[in-house]
Formats: structure tokens, C-alpha cells, sequence
């Protein structure tokens, strides 16, 4: 995977962070800088961190299945995407509008559970663990932090399509795997 597969793949998983960064910045009366960097670094944190354990879990069971690695990363993908996609129908979530560890946390580890699955994917396709994880949480840091300024200028319009535009991101992304396993690439 290249730099810039990778990169479209970590906007894909930035999209649920950046989705909830937006209602997050609904919520919030009066804008503050403090309140983008901590939603980035709680968002761009878990994301690091979830593909790391994901990659950890993965390559401890990488030799009982590396025969079916690319069916697995492409199902994976496809299900985070299309799961993604449904949500982007859905209505506009009420978000706390509070910062506070106990509110963030959940949300952080709720938007994040994509990048533990994508985790266990890379160790099927042997990618460089620390550029990826780092790409991951950087971008989603940007994502998520820009994200609440958005939701507190614009309202909720763009939600939707962020997560639609992610989810087709990562059904693409288990597509070209597979295809490019199968040798049609």
C-alpha cells in the first residue's frame, strides 16, 4: 500500500472523528481553540492507538490465515464502510457538549473501533505499523479538530456526507485489495 492509498484510507477512518467533531461543535455555545485541540487529540489519539492493537492482534494470528488474508481485509472493509454508509442516514445525533474525560472517552473509542478492525488488516498486508498509525492520527487530529470549528459555524449539513464519503473510502479500499490479490491490478 502507498502513501497515498494510505492516505485516503486514513480520511476514510478520519470520518467518523470528523463526523462527531462536527455535532461536537453543534453543541458548544462558544467556540474556544482548547476545545478543536482536545477533540483532536482524543480522536487523533484513539485512532493512533486502536490500528496499533489492531496490527498487534492481527499478526499474532497472521500465519493460521494468510491464505485468506485479502477475503478478510476486503469483508472487514466492506463491513465498516457499509455500516458507515447506513449511518449517514440516519438523524443528527445530540452530543454533550461537555470535554470532560468521561464524555470524551466514549465518543473517542466509539469513533475508533474502524481503526482497530482496519489494525488487524495491515498486519495481513505487512504495512509499516508507526508511518501508518502516525498518518492515522495526525490526519484525524486535523479532521477532528477543523471538524468542531465546522459544526460550530455551519451546523450539521456536512455530517452526513463525511460519513457517506468514509464509507465509500473503505469499501474501495477492500475492493482494490482484493482485486489486486486476485491479479486484476
Amino acid at each position: 500500500m502507498g502513501f497515498w492509498e494510505l492516505f485516503i484510507l486514513a480520511a476514510g477512518l478520519a470520518m467518523d472523528a470528523f463526523a462527531v467533531s462536527i455535532c461536537k461543535g453543534l453543541s458548544v455555545q462558544e467556540y474556544k481553540l482548547r476545545y478543536s485541540l482536545t477533540a483532536g487529540l482524543y480522536f487523533g489519539g484513539f485512532q493512533a492507538l486502536m490500528p496499533l492493537l489492531g496490527f498487534l492482534l492481527g499478526y499474532s494470528f497472521k500465519d493460521y490465515i494468510t491464505s485468506i488474508d485479502h477475503w478478510i481485509a476486503f469483508v472487514l472493509l466492506g463491513l465498516i464502510g457499509a455500516n458507515m454508509i447506513r449511518e449517514s442516514r440516519g438523524k443528527a445525533e445530540q452530543i454533550n457538549p461537555s470535554f470532560r474525560v468521561r464524555d470524551m472517552l466514549p465518543l473517542a473509542i466509539a469513533t475508533s473501533i474502524d481503526a482497530l478492525t482496519v489494525g488487524v488488516t495491515f498486519a495481513f498486508l505487512d504495512i509499516a505499523i508507526l508511518p501508518a498509525i502516525t498518518l492515522i492520527g495526525v490526519l484525524t487530529f486535523l479532521l477532528s479538530a477543523v471538524g468542531l470549528k465546522i459544526g460550530n459555524l455551519f451546523g450539521a449539513k456536512f455530517k452526513s456526507k463525511a460519513e457517506l464519503l468514509g464509507g465509500v473510502v473503505l469499501i474501495l479500499m477492500g475492493l482494490k485489495i482484493l482485486l489486486e490479490h486476485l491479479g486484476v491490478f
